[in-house]
């Protein structure tokens, strides 16, 4: 996983919640709406996944390379009294084979910037994606990680590693699509929403 994702891991469940008590309002932010269909790529331990669910009434796919994060998020899931769809044990490239069918919607949290291969990711999105289909990577500010203090300690990734939006916008404009906005998404991140070109 280290390979695939540089500079990831998952953070435990107390500082997720630090940063955003309401993952819910920070999904319809982004645009996530009721009626579409979603999938959450690199879920991780769910916890945009258990809300996502809720959100879209099960209309959510969702994609992890580790076993023991999908079962985290599954009982996420299950906690909320919510479903998913289907869910993907596999490497995030190899969505076209593993996605049972096209998504209006890809949401990506806190993963983009360890990804070695940003652009041919963003070209894996682009084919699971419906016409005008939408992806939504969520990123940490480009500020020195000594500054981004959750809970008493810096956190996220490395200062080096971070992307500023003109970067994220960069790498996915190139894979086919074109940036629709970027939200603000306080204390220490932004999401960068594009559309299918």
């Amino acid at each position: 996983m280290a390979a695939l994702f540089q500079g990831t891991s998952m953070p435990d469940r107390d500082w997720w919640s630090a940063l955003w008590p309401d993952p819910e309002g920070l999904l319809q932010q982004v645009g996530i709406r009721q009626g579409m269909s979603v999938l959450d790529l690199c879920c991780g331990d769910g916890y945009f996944t258990g809300p996502l669910a809720a959100l879209v009434d099960g209309r959510l796919a969702a994609l992890d390379l580790d076993p023991a994060m999908i079962d985290l998020a599954k009982a996420e899931v299950e906690r909320r009294g919510a479903s998913v769809r289907q869910w993907i044990c596999a490497d995030a490239t190899s969505l076209a084979e593993r996605l049972d069918e096209p998504v209006d919607f890809v949401l990506i949290a806190n993963t983009f910037h360890g990804v070695s291969d940003q652009i041919g990711l963003a070209r894996s999105v682009r084919e699971v994606l419906r016409p005008n289909g939408v992806f939504c990577t969520i990123n940490w500010h480009p500020v020195p990680r000594e500054e981004t203090v959750v809970l008493g300690k810096p956190r996220g990734p490395r200062t080096e590693m971070r992307m500023p939006p003109e970067s994220v916008r960069a790498v996915v404009e190139a894979a086919g699509f074109h940036m629709l906005r970027i939200v603000d998404l306080p204390p220490y991140h932004y999401a960068a929403v594009f559309q299918v070109a």
